[in-house]
Order: C-alpha cells, then sequence, then structure tokens
C-alpha cells in the first residue's frame, strides 16, 4: 500500500455522513472515526495541520487502507460509531473503561413477567432500568417492590397451558404470602400485570401516580368497612411514601431531564450521568475513557452520551451539560445553566464526576506508591511550565539579625520529597552588613560552582525565597556560571505566594488548594527552618565566646575546669601559676601563663 493508493481513495471518498475505518498493513482497523461529510474529515488526516499531535502523526503512518460505510443522518453515524468501536476496539479509539458492569432492575418479556437485578443487557424486549452504582439500593428497592406487590420469584416458564396442565405446584413464597400462585393459576394474568405496570411506574419515577392509587383505595376500602384490607394498603402507602421522600434531590423540578457532568485528566475523561424523573434522581452512573489521541473534550461527552442512549435508556428532550458535546440529536435540546435548580443539579453530576476521579487515582496511588510521585512532579511541571520534568528541586532561603552572623541554607527535593542527606549550609564570607540581594548571589554561585567543579548533575529547577530583588541576585550568579536558561529557576514571595520567573514583572498565582503550591511551600518551610536553625546555633556560640577560645592547647574540657575553679578570666588572670598548674598541669598552665603575659605588655604599649 502506498501514498498513491490513499490518494485515489480519499479523491472518491463521497461528501456524505458516515463513518471511516484506519487499516494497518495487517488488515487490522486501527482507527474509527465519524464524519458529517466523509471526504473533508478524512482529508483532513493527511494535511500537515492536523499534525500538531504526535499521537496523530503515528496514527497516520500507520494507515494502509481506508474504508468506509455511508449513512443517512449523523445521529446514525454516532450510532455505528458507537457499535464499531465495541465490536473491534481499535487501537487508536478512546477505550469505554468499567471497573465493573453496573448493575440495572429487569422486567423480563414473559408471561407473569419476572422484576429482578442484572448485570446483563439483552436485547429481548424486556424493560430494564438503571444502572445502579449501588447494589445495596437496587437489593432496598427490590425489597419495597416485593413488599408492595407480591410477584413472583422463581424461574418457571410460566406459559398459559403449562399452567392448564399443571405442571406446576405452588412453593415456600406462596405459603408466607410473598406470591399469589400464578404457577397454579391463583392469580390472574390481568391482575399481575397490573402490578407489574406499578412497578414500572416506581423504576421510571412515577411515584406519585402510584402513592395517589394506593391512597385512593385506602379510602375506598375503609368507606366499605373493609377496614384489614384498608390497612394493609397502608401500609404500602407508608412504605411508597417513605421511599418517595428519599429519593427525591429537586423537588421544583417536575419534568424529566438527563444531566451530564464532565472531568478529564492527561489519560483519560470522566463522565457522570444523572437521570431526573419529576423531581427525582432515579439513576446515576459514572464511566470513563482511556484517551488515545487527545480527543476534544466536546467530542468525548458526545461520545458519552451515545453510549448512554444506546446501552441503556431514551436520553429526555432536554439535556444538561458544562459545554455543548460535539454531537446533534433530533428532538433533543442541550442546555447549559447558569443559576437556578439544573445549575444545582450540574453541580452534584460535576460533583460525582470528580469524586470519581479521585477514588480511581487513590485506589491506583495506594497500590503503587511511586504513581503518585511521578504525578506530582508531573503537575509542578505543568503548572510551572517547565520544559523538563523537576525531579531535583533545589531551594535557598537566607538568614540573619541585623547582619550579623548571616548564613543561608540550601534544601534538596528529590522526586516531590526531602533529602536530607544532600540540604547544605553556607557561612557567608563576602557580603558585610544586612543584604540579602547579595548573599543570595554569593551563595548561589558557591553552590553550583562547586556542583560544576565536581561533575555533579544540576537541579531541573531551583526555586529562591523571596522577590524580584532576590531572584535577579540569583540570576547573576547563574550567568556568571554560563547555566543560565539551562536551569529553571523561580522566585516565591511569602505575602501572596507569588511564583516570580525571570525577566518578567508579571507573577504567576497558583490556586491554593494545588499540590504544586504545597510542594513549593514544604520546600520553603524546610528551607527556611533549616537555615534560621544553623543562624541559631552559630549566635548561641559568638554569644558564649571566651578569652580562653583563642589560646592554642586549651581546650573544651580544659576550659571547663578552670571556669568551674577559677568562676572569672579575672581571677584566672590574678592568681598564682601553681595554683593554675593544680588545675590543668604545669604545660597548660605555662601556656595560660605566656599568653596573659604577652596579653599585658601588649596593653602596656598601647
Amino acid at each position: 500500500m502506498n501514498n498513491e493508493y490513499l490518494k485515489n481513495i480519499i479523491q472518491n471518498i463521497p461528501e456524505k455522513p458516515g463513518c471511516y475505518q484506519y487499516y494497518d498493513n495487517k488488515g487490522t482497523i486501527i482507527y474509527v472515526g465519524k464524519a458529517k461529510n466523509l471526504k473533508k474529515r478524512v482529508s483532513q488526516y493527511f494535511t500537515k495541520t492536523h499534525h500538531d499531535s504526535p499521537k496523530t502523526r503515528i496514527l497516520v503512518s500507520k494507515i494502509c487502507d481506508i474504508k468506509y460505510i455511508v449513512v443517512d443522518t449523523e445521529e446514525d453515524t454516532l450510532l455505528l460509531e458507537n457499535n464499531l468501536i465495541k465490536e473491534y476496539q481499535p487501537r487508536y479509539n478512546v477505550l469505554l473503561k468499567d471497573d465493573k458492569t453496573y448493575a440495572s432492575i429487569v422486567i423480563r418479556n414473559e408471561f407473569f413477567p419476572r422484576v429482578y437485578q442484572t448485570r446483563n443487557i439483552i436485547k429481548d424486549g424486556s424493560q430494564y432500568f438503571g444502572p445502579y452504582p449501588s447494589v445495596l439500593s437496587i437489593k432496598a428497592l427490590l425489597e419495597i417492590m416485593h413488599k408492595l406487590y407480591p410477584i413472583r420469584t422463581c424461574t418457571l416458564n410460566l406459559n398459559p397451558e403449562k399452567i392448564k396442565e399443571g405442571k406446576y405446584k405452588v412453593c415456600l413464597e406462596y405459603h408466607i404470602k410473598r406470591c399469589k400462585g400464578p404457577c397454579e393459576g391463583l392469580q390472574p394474568l390481568e391482575e399481575y400485570n397490573q402490578n407489574i405496570e406499578s412497578i414500572r411506574q416506581i423504576l421510571k419515577g412515577d411515584i406519585n401516580i402510584v402513592s395517589k392509587k394506593l391512597y385512593d383505595d385506602m379510602q375506598k376500602c375503609a368507606e366499605e368497612f373493609k377496614f384489614e384490607e384498608a390497612q394493609r394498603i397502608k401500609e404500602k402507602y407508608i412504605l411508597i411514601e417513605n421511599f418517595k421522600q428519599k429519593s427525591t434531590v429537586v423537588s421544583s423540578i417536575m419534568y424529566n431531564i438527563d444531566i451530564f457532568g464532565y472531568d478529564e485528566d492527561e489519560n483519560s475523561a470522566y463522565i457522570n450521568y444523572l437521570s431526573v424523573h419529576n423531581g427525582a434522581v432515579i439513576r446515576a452512573y459514572t464511566f470513563e475513557y482511556k484517551k488515545k489521541l487527545d480527543e476534544p473534550k466536546e467530542e468525548l461527552l458526545g461520545l458519552g452520551i451515545m453510549e448512554i442512549k444506546n446501552r441503556f435508556i431514551n436520553l429526555s428532550k432536554e439535556i444538561v451539560v458544562p459545554f455543548i458535546p460535539d454531537l446533534t440529536l433530533q428532538g433533543t435540546e442541550f442546555t447549559i445553566p447558569q443559576r437556578g435548580d439544573k445549575m444545582k443539579l450540574l453541580k452534584l453530576s460535576i460533583q460525582n464526576v470528580r469524586q470519581y476521579k479521585i477514588d480511581k487515582l487513590k485506589r491506583a496511588e495506594s497500590l503503587n506508591p511511586e504513581q503518585r510521585t511521578m504525578r506530582i512532579v508531573k503537575t509542578i511541571q505543568n503548572d510551572l511550565h517547565l520544559k523538563e520534568l523537576p525531579v531535583h528541586i533545589e531551594c535557598f532561603d537566607n538568614s540573619n539579625i541585623q547582619g550579623t552572623n548571616p548564613v543561608s541554607a540550601c534544601v534538596v527535593f528529590k522526586m516531590g520529597k526531602p533529602s536530607k542527606k544532600d540540604y547544605r549550609h553556607f557561612i557567608v564570607k563576602t557580603v558585610v552588613g544586612p543584604d540579602d540581594f547579595s548573599t543570595m548571589k554569593e551563595v548561589v554561585y558557591r553552590r553550583y560552582h562547586r556542583l560544576l567543579e565536581e561533575g555533579e548533575t544540576l537541579p531541573q529547577l531551583i526555586i529562591i525565597d523571596g522577590g524580584k530583588g532576590q531572584l535577579n541576585a540569583a540570576c547573576e550568579s547563574l550567568r556568571s556560571l554560563g547555566i543560565y536558561g539551562k536551569v529553571a529557576i523561580v522566585g516565591i514571595a511569602k505575602r501572596l505566594e507569588e511564583i516570580y520567573y525571570p525577566e518578567d514583572s508579571i507573577p504567576l498565582y497558583l490556586d491554593k488548594n494545588s499540590e504544586s503550591l504545597r510542594v513549593i511551600q514544604h520546600l520553603r518551610d524546610e528551607a527556611h527552618r533549616f537555615g534560621i536553625t544553623f543562624h541559631r546555633n552559630r549566635r548561641s556560640k559568638s554569644q558564649v565566646v571566651s578569652e580562653l577560645d583563642s589560646i592554642k592547647g586549651i581546650g573544651e574540657e580544659t576550659k571547663k575546669a578552670l571556669l568551674k575553679h577559677f568562676k572569672s578570666i579575672k581571677r584566672l588572670k590574678e592568681s598564682e601559676v601553681s595554683e593554675i598548674e593544680s588545675i590543668v598541669g604545669s604545660h597548660k598552665a605555662k601556656l595560660l601563663s605566656e599568653y596573659f603575659q604577652k596579653a599585658q605588655n601588649e596593653a602596656k604599649k598601647e
């Protein structure tokens, strides 16, 4: 297959709606797409402007043959695309991911229909309600149905002919009054179907209709003095009212709408579906699409809506969405609410889809902790617009009090976590007085000059604790070392947590809850802690400096012994040499005597 072959196919593709399939050199379908205009859409793949995405370039390079199916309407293309993707699961198409097949409730298409939970959708005329994300909610709902209406749970084929032949016998369910024995013809089909219709209305959300009928029946029985029957109906009425209260979410919307919430990350799109019927949320479902070609969110949302439409139910005439999908459905209106109850429902759907994403991420990260670390590092890269992945980050902070004992600290984070063995202290050597800018310039130069001399790897990101002044000072050092522009560097100002870039006067403000800002704050706080601890230790030592410290041969233990005995340097100086010898020996006594004599002579000269 060659380019001329593909060009010939493209030239002859009709300008009609349909689906196209791309094949590789093995004759395997690698991609299925839909189009309002087949020729225009397919041609776009083979133009330079369409090759912005690396994934798309790879796809195009593997195309060896093209086939297409023409249909009448755009809606037909959506259904066809959905079915083809499920049938062939092409390598470069989005992949529908369910952790499991969600359970539904089915009313079987049969004589004396059964109502039960299932995960298998069979298109045999049966009616399915759902899906329900919680099996417990299904069990609770079925339990209510069975309390309200005694329907069979057996799997017998209750054909009227077989019932007449007397092939079946009642079971325990009949004797405990949970079934009225249709297997022996003890319950007419018409009466049974009336119960099924009531169940169907409840599952659809038409609870008020069922509730009103039960109330009317209860009143009628009471008027006819059938109090036992009225009591039984009352119990059903209370059950249905309690269920109605639990299921109602937005009572002011008394018509049918569908809501779709959307969220995504780099690799997946997440879609939540809510169905509201007469003020009650009767269905909730969340699923995931694995991205393959950087598909736009409008296309993915449209695909999700068609999945719901094709797989489970007919959608309402109004669909609430966060943005307009790449989809046209006859008789259906897409709405983006700005306020009111519809907006509340949309927020509820988005809340559910985000929670689904978070839960999925937590599950994955609990099994693989390194995944969380890599995700955080990638988040920092994206938020700060870095060219390289910041696996190795260093942060600098200065500490001094009115210019005394100036020090600086460098803390190191690797893969988003502190690497304490790589922390470094710096005693400032060239700066006099409280000059924060010069201090930062000196320590940054010393740090990376040494790394370059030793052939060590440089960090991918340097963070300076301070505003534009400290950042510019650090950049001067990087320039003098010839590594400016090779290593990313930013400054963080404490007041508003502003992120400054070199040669850019406008700061970056990260979301206060973002993981990137939390890591940067951790770096800054750790550098401050490490620096201030070192500064305090130096300051403490400077405050306890003794004249004895300058005498060679006089160690710490000797100083302690002398001060313990003589109490002060003045008394030590006035003491006899013999007394000093009794404490520290003749050699050290001689050193002390010579030092004090020398100091006395210099003082007389002055």
